[in-house]
């Protein structure tokens, strides 16, 4: 990729992540101590997020992570069930997320306040500390992405993740996932000169494509797949691995373009298997996943697989920049779309 991909807000604002993780775990430390000190001694029957677009595949990612590594259910709520059909839930005991970078979405604010008022402990991952769905909250844990100025959120996405992780480690009281997220801030910094320039280069034509993960890499798919609809006009569908073949690849033929992400755990084999299968149809298939050999996208190694899709998205935000621009784009300004979208 040229130069020109670090002249977009973009490709800029995703580049300055890893001052932005370094700067969130440092000031967040004490806050996620406590706020998981306090779960310990009164641990939530169960957790439901609430977030729409990018951070709502951040929900997806801690799902994931909570399910795995503090082993409760984690589901996701959908805003409208408070904010236009005014139905009343039962989340007496729930640890309730609500993710969003404004904190200023109508829906998001009322389906807090609406879960405050159903018992539950209302938790916020904001990049507004002073926004309305902040104050709403018993604990906020800041984002510390800083300013971000590009319709397109990246870095804010990826503090997201980090935060995630971080009430993760902490909750668990697990020493080798925080030393893993502690070393995220290096590895985005590795990471960001790494060579995406294939998936530009076989993506400059495209129409269509799927992108696939598993796991923790799920919601990295489903974030790629809104990146390349929102700032390249391509469209693209996100799956896992498990359920794409379920029906969509049916239509996965010859020169079908399929993108695929994949960290190191249990997932990883069936994930690459399938990426084997669709090459022998003929797909043109990128593959994102650490040590992967056959065409590979270069990934920084992790120590733990949850980190993974931190460096992944990043590669992945400066790639979409150079596409972008490559098509004839703005990626700082999508037609239609704007920075803070306000759902009723």
């Amino acid at each position: 990729m040229s130069a020109a991909t670090t002249q977009t807000r973009m490709a800029t604002e995703a580049q300055e992540s890893h001052v932005a993780v370094a700067r969130q775990l440092a000031a967040n430390d004490a806050i996620v101590a406590a706020l998981a000190q306090s779960l310990h001694a009164q641990p939530p029957r169960f957790i439901v997020t609430c977030a729409r677009g990018s951070s709502d595949h951040a929900a997806t990612f801690a799902k994931y992570v909570f399910e795995t590594q503090v082993g409760l259910f984690t589901a996701s709520a959908s805003p409208s069930v408070s904010s236009v059909y005014a139905a009343h839930q039962n989340l007496e005991g729930a640890l309730y997320l609500a993710i969003s970078q404004s904190g200023q979405s109508p829906d998001l604010v009322r389906h807090a306040q609406a879960a405050r008022a159903a018992g539950a402990r209302v938790i916020a991952l904001v990049n507004r500390a002073d926004s309305p769905l902040a104050g709403i909250a018993e604990t906020v844990i800041p984002l510390h992405a800083g300013t971000e100025t590009s319709v397109a959120a990246t870095k804010s996405y990826i503090c997201t993740l980090a935060a995630i992780l971080h009430l993760a480690a902490r909750w668990r009281d697990d020493a080798a996932l925080l030393d893993a997220l502690f070393a995220v801030p290096d590895g985005l910094a590795r990471g960001w000169d790494l060579d995406w320039s294939p998936l530009v280069d076989g993506l400059a034509d495209a129409r269509n494509l799927f992108v696939i993960g598993r796991g923790f890499g799920f919601g990295t798919a489903l974030e790629a797949a809104l990146k390349f609809k929102e700032t390249c006009a391509l469209h693209a569908e996100a799956f896992s691995a498990a359920e794409v073949r379920h029906g969509p690849m049916a239509l996965v033929g010859t020169d079908f373009p399929v993108l695929f992400f994949g960290q190191r755990d249990d997932t990883r084999e069936g994930t690459l298997a399938l990426a084997r299968e669709f090459r022998e149809r003929g797909a043109r298939v990128f593959v994102a996943a650490p040590g992967d050999d056959a065409d590979p996208l270069p990934v920084p190694e992790s120590a733990h697989p949850a980190c993974t899709p931190l460096l992944e998205i990043q590669s992945f935000y400066r790639a979409a920049s150079a596409l972008s621009l490559r098509r004839g784009l703005n990626p700082d300004v999508p037609p239609h779309l704007r920075k803070v979208t306000e759902t009723l």
